[in-house]
């Protein structure tokens, strides 16, 4: 039984420690295109440097509350935190941080 426990701690932390490295690798940076209100939050279409096109999904409730939410404008630059994913050709992220706006 011991054995078991100590196989499923470590499995544990390995599980842990990969998704916390997958985490930083989570950060879009790029220019905001274009901007589109929602009921709660609003989408940006965000350009990269190497031209790739990220659709961020941005909310109160995903950036934990109103003081960590900022409206985005056509222009500016930024650096998003979140959860990436694609849909078909499209890149999405569920964004949990603004980190910059420039």
């Amino acid at each position: 039984m011991k054995k078991i426990a100590i196989g499923f701690l470590t499995g544990l932390m390995a599980v842990f420690l990969s998704c916390a490295a997958v985490k930083d690798k989570n950060t879009v940076s790029g220019k905001v295109e274009s901007v589109k209100n929602d009921k709660d939050g609003f989408t940006a279409k965000v350009k990269t440097a190497k031209n790739e096109i990220y659709w961020a999904t941005i909310s109160i409730v995903n950036v934990g509350g109103p003081q960590n939410y900022k409206s985005l404008k056509e222009g500016e630059e930024v650096t998003l935190k979140g959860e990436i994913w694609k849909m078909g050709s499209e890149k999405h992220i569920k964004v949990t941080e603004i980190v910059s706006v420039k």
